[in-house]
């Protein structure tokens, strides 16, 4: 597409509007709300995965899974990119412990 197209425009009306602290401040805060909701869902999964750990040990099971967090392991992976598979081990670790 060439500058004359009527779907490209020169300027963003977010960049023109506020000056770069203000764009960056901004963004600041929401990744700030953004860290909150992650942190709280993180909570929640970890008291999630205590329920299932203590049902699965009150039936005779073991309290790791490994095909299961195989799978887990997978779908960050297929999601994030390499990085992904860190961020799952680290969320795993957090809640079930080590191993």
């Amino acid at each position: 597409m060439t500058a004359a197209s009527p779907h490209v425009t020169t300027t963003s009306p977010h960049l023109t509007a506020a000056s770069p602290e203000t764009a960056i401040a901004d963004a600041r805060e929401r990744i700030d709300v953004l860290d909150d909701r992650i942190i709280g869902l993180v909570q929640e999964r970890m008291a999630v995965s205590a329920v299932v750990q203590q049902t699965r040990i009150a039936s005779g099971g073991r309290r790791v899974n490994l095909s299961r967090e195989m799978e887990i392991l997978g779908r960050y992976r297929d999601a994030l990119g390499k990085p992904g598979t860190s961020l799952a081990m680290t969320l795993l670790e957090l809640c079930r412990g080590r191993v």
